[in-house]
């Protein structure tokens, strides 16, 4: 049995920057993957990713900003999209302030 894919939204920027989600669930569970889901989000132009938050094994629950990658603690799919949205509010200078 494969992945599932649970959901995908990509979406373009007028600037052309790339908000690009992709989540699936995983036919089993394992100790790299506890949550059951694979997940990319990403956030850039092409060629120059800005953000991303993803799970490759390896390297377990993890965000990328720039050069650096920090490990993510990974709560609930709603509070993973909340927390890359929040990271593209920040890095195009929308938030409210």
């Amino acid at each position: 049995m494969s992945a599932q894919l649970l959901f995908r939204d990509k979406y373009v920027y007028a600037d052309g920057a790339i908000r690009e989600m992709v989540i699936w669930r995983l036919p089993e569970v394992d100790s790299e993957r506890p949550h059951g889901l694979k997940y990319r989000l990403y956030y850039g132009f092409p060629g120059n990713c800005l953000v991303r938050y993803d799970n490759e094994r390896g390297k377990g629950d993890h965000r990328h900003e720039g050069d650096q990658e920090m490990p993510y603690t990974f709560v609930s799919v709603e509070q993973l999209i909340q927390d890359f949205k929040a990271d593209i509010e920040r890095l195009r200078g929308e938030q409210n302030e």
